[in-house]
């Protein structure tokens, strides 16, 4: 599991190849290349990597000792896609980054072209060696700020399975769905504290709620254009067991929002909004 666990590190769920510039703690400028080899990359994958880049100027301004996790974002907006092979260009802009949390916003664009759009985000700040080794952290920083990390580490992600358990047409729906026990990106997220990932979930809750989204009215294709009130309110370890939840609360015209939720028990654990557009 050790050997397992460190060549996972920065390779399994790492999304920032290089830092263009750092105005520490207040705005950075990164790079990201998808691998060409792998099948797809989520556009819940390109908001992590404006977090993460947006996370490494945070980390360096309190000198590595704390890191952030994932909790609030006021907003996203989901607005172009993205092809293995392209490369990501990271801007994040930080109003925040002390010892109890990091405040920022942010855009990863693909040839200028904007394709995810992060809007006031709130992450709070736990202590770096309970979840990572400081020393490892700073060195990929320093390897970021100058030559650059090797493109192509990561291999992709599984896409999980829920197993849909009440579904009222065009009103609501239920599902079941078990965080493995075991995963690569678990090496990487983090190495001394395996967390199931906010944007996995993000990942989940948006293939979940189509299936909803499925069975509403059918003069077109809903499609997610974004996602507002995002809330993590617990840490997800592995082999944990959630209940999802979503319900339409509102259609207008070519317009729909679906509110989902995630428990663990009579625990909600998360919560956002889906915007559809059709």
């Amino acid at each position: 599991m050790v050997d397992s666990v460190m060549s996972d590190h920065f390779h399994a769920f790492s999304f920032v190849d290089r830092i263009l510039s750092d105005e520490v703690g207040s705005r950075i400028v990164g790079e990201y290349e998808i691998p060409a080899s792998i099948d797809s990359f989520p556009l819940s994958l390109v908001s992590e990597s404006i977090g993460q880049c947006a996370a490494m100027s945070a980390m360096k301004s309190v000198d590595f000792q704390f890191r952030p996790v994932a909790g609030i974002a006021g907003a996203v907006d989901f607005c172009g896609e993205v092809k293995p092979g392209q490369t990501l260009r990271l801007e994040a802009d930080v109003v925040k980054a002390d010892e109890e949390a990091v405040g920022y916003g942010g855009v990863a664009k693909v040839d200028g072209e904007p394709i995810v759009r992060l809007h006031d985000c709130l992450g709070p700040m736990v202590g770096m060696a309970d979840f990572d080794d400081p020393e490892a952290v700073r060195g990929r920083y320093d390897l970021l700020r100058s030559d650059g990390a090797e493109t192509g580490a990561f291999s992709g992600v599984p896409e999980f399975s829920f197993a849909i358990t009440s579904l009222v047409e065009g009103e609501s729906a239920e599902a079941e769905f078990t965080i493995p026990e075991s995963a690569h990106f678990f090496g990487d997220h983090f190495p001394r504290n395996p967390v199931f990932p906010g944007t996995l979930l993000m990942d989940l809750n948006l293939r979940f709620v189509s299936v909803l989204a499925e069975t509403m009215p059918e003069e077109g294709n809903w499609k997610a254009t974004g996602m507002n009130s995002v809330k993590l309110r617990a840490f997800m370890p592995p082999g944990e067991a959630l209940s999802l939840q979503a319900k339409v609360e509102e259609i207008e015209g070519d317009k729909a929002t679906v509110f989902v939720q995630s428990r663990k028990g009579k625990r909600r654990n998360s919560g956002a909004r889906i915007l559809l557009t059709r």
